[in-house]
């Protein structure tokens, strides 16, 4: 027989199996010898009130063996070698599950990539750090995994209804994730082990027959009658079939060329503000209502804030719970931050980033930020703000807060920070905390410069935190500048049904670069639904 039960048990009391059986015996009276396994289906932490509980979802075996195949059958991938070519552009979440789905789907996929290689991006990063100088094309933006290769592999999503989360979750653990990412309500990797799983997801493509390309921007789309027809790389390269366009938030000259080919392209709203790190010990004593902190059976404390300030939202977005703050721009003279925690979550910091929502109608509320930060220095040479399209200014909007922002302190990737109460407060901060952004931070008055409606909405925006939980408004904690890469400020849009570019056939952009997407496992879902659109392309 197999059973299953919800049980609310203390966190010493779920730690292993022998313990979670052990519990099954004493809540329903059964002999521990008619048990033979316990299957842990679903985990998270309760801690709403002083004692902190765990809430499980087990699969009990009672007097019958498990099956020894595991929770799911893996996904198996034949040989497409000589297949219909389709190419996906970028290799980020969206790309690459775009290009498994593909497999899956008889289609060989051709998968190009500006950046280079997991590993190699991993010590071009490194070197980044060391010299203050940022590779153009292998960063924490650009390469194989895209962004989300180096900011821990979070895989929780709310996009629930976008597609079956298992299955992404499923694929994850087929290559190389740990049980937990299929059991903990919010799963994470960890950016340690994440590029390891990136790196078996492309070994499957090669060995299925299909192509990676690294190191190989697209430069334009070959397009006939309306209809896209493959691409044109910046080596030479020329490729034909339907294009999957997954190349990711940040790679600004792919809108030029969308918007130079008269192609739509909308703005849509995203969010931008700081990174917000506390020591995590604080963290872990605010959330858990202890002193001591979590003690020895509970995970590292994580939280999630969303208030409203005059009409926007001010939020949380993802939080790092014991990790690390990192240099995430994809060029010089542009100071942008992530978050990111190894598998352990074992640093002594916790950081979020802390962003105000910004939609395309307070544009003129931005207006004299931007055209200010235009007449500075080596912004670069754009047109007259006033000729500019709207998703155009959103775009310009984002990059003047980011140049504007390293501009405060102009020492290379050294970020201005601030101690999160002299920012309510409006004092400049004599000291700064110890950090865990290993490039360096500069005392900044950041209430002074940051533009108003993100700086007021953010000082109210913590007074509201701090109401819900006490303590959290600190000066152990401290602002570093400036988040900006919550998702993109632009969409492209789509048929609803054959997810094609508007006015473009054999073109699907997806993931969070072509805005319909919010993070890993929601530009996974997007990809493959755009594989299954694309694979269907001729039939």
């Amino acid at each position: 027989m197999v059973q299953e039960y919800t049980f609310r048990l203390l966190p010493q009391d779920a730690i292993d199996e022998d313990r979670l059986k052990s519990s099954v015996c004493r809540l329903k009276g059964i002999n521990p010898t008619d048990i033979t396994a316990v299957q842990l289906l679903k985990r998270s932490v309760d801690a709403r009130q002083k004692t902190i509980y765990l809430q499980v979802q087990l699969r009990v075996f009672i007097n019958e063996e498990a099956p020894e195949a595991g929770r799911y059958t893996p996904v198996l991938y034949d040989d497409v070698s000589s297949r219909k070519p389709v190419i996906v552009v970028g290799a980020g979440p969206a790309g690459l599950f775009a290009a498994l789905r593909l497999i899956e789907l008889g289609c060989k996929p051709i998968v190009v990539e500006r950046g280079k290689p997991v590993s190699e991006r991993k010590r071009d990063i490194a070197q980044s750090i060391r010299s203050h100088h940022i590779s153009p094309e292998s960063n924490y933006c650009y390469g194989e995994g895209g962004a989300g290769a180096f900011s821990d592999g979070k895989l929780y999503t709310r996009s629930k209804k976008r597609g079956n989360v298992e299955r992404i979750l499923q694929i994850f653990h087929q290559f190389g994730a740990d049980d937990s990412v299929l059991t903990d309500a919010h799963p994470h990797i960890g950016t340690d082990r994440l590029p390891r799983i990136i790196s078996n997801m492309r070994q499957q493509i090669l060995d299925s027959g299909g192509e990676v390309h690294f190191e190989t921007r697209m430069t334009d789309l070959l397009m006939e009658n309306g209809e896209v027809k493959g691409i044109e790389c910046q080596n030479g390269l020329i490729l034909h079939g339907p294009v999957i366009l997954a190349t990711g938030h940040s790679a600004r000259d792919v809108y030029s060329m969308i918007s130079a080919k008269h192609l739509p392209i909308e703005a849509k709203g995203f969010a931008m503000g700081v990174r917000l790190e506390h020591p995590q010990l604080l963290i872990d004593q605010l959330m858990y209502h202890n002193p001591k902190g979590r003690g020895n059976y509970l995970p590292t404390a994580e939280y999630s804030f969303v208030e409203q300030v005059d009409g926007r939202g001010v939020y949380s977005f993802c939080m790092c719970p014991g990790g690390f703050i990192v240099p995430a721009g994809e060029q010089d003279g542009l100071m942008v931050v992530n978050g990111m925690s190894p598998s352990n979550r074992g640093s002594k910091w916790s950081n979020s980033g802390m962003v105000v929502e910004v939609r395309p109608e307070d544009l003129p509320k931005y207006e004299k930020f931007v055209r200010k930060v235009m007449t500075q220095p080596d912004f670069g040479t754009y047109p007259a703000y006033d000729t500019l399209r709207e998703h155009e200014k959103m775009l310009l909007l984002q990059r003047a807060y980011e140049f504007h922002t390293w501009n405060q302190v102009k020492k290379g990737l050294t970020a201005p920070a601030q101690r999160m109460l002299d920012f309510i407060k409006g004092k400049i901060s004599t000291d700064l905390p110890t950090t865990s952004y290993v490039p360096g931070i500069e005392s900044s008055p950041l209430h002074q410069w940051m533009p108003y409606e993100i700086r007021y909405r953010l000082q109210q925006g913590f007074k509201l935190f701090d109401k819900r939980t006490k303590g959290f408004l600190t000066n152990e904690a401290q602002l570093i500048a400036a988040e900006t890469r919550t998702s993109s400020p632009v969409r492209l849009p789509r048929d609803a049904e054959r997810l094609n570019l508007l006015g473009a056939e054999g073109l699907y952009p997806c993931g969070e670069g072509a805005g319909y997407a919010g993070g890993i496992v929601s530009s996974a879902i997007d990809g493959e639904l755009c594989a299954e659109q694309a694979a269907k392309k001729g039939e």
